[in-house]
């Protein structure tokens, strides 16, 4: 009994001790869309100017952020 008290003590405070990375993630994720974002943008633009290498060029490397 005692065994499983301090099994189910150190699983809640293990979980607990974590919770607080979730907006460090969070952050890490919205700077990632942030930059994806921008590089989509530049990508539509040069599309629209009638560089299309270039364009997809920048959607690749936006495409390429969120694999992995």
């Amino acid at each position: 009994m005692n065994k499983f008290v301090l099994i189910l003590s150190f699983v809640l405070f293990v979980s607990s001790a974590f919770a607080g990375s979730c907006p460090m993630m969070a952050k890490g994720v919205d700077a990632k869309i942030a930059e994806a974002q921008k590089l989509r943008d530049a990508g539509m633009k040069a599309h629209e100017n009638g560089d299309h290498a270039k364009s997809e060029e920048l959607l690749g490397k936006a495409l390429e952020m969120f694999k992995g």
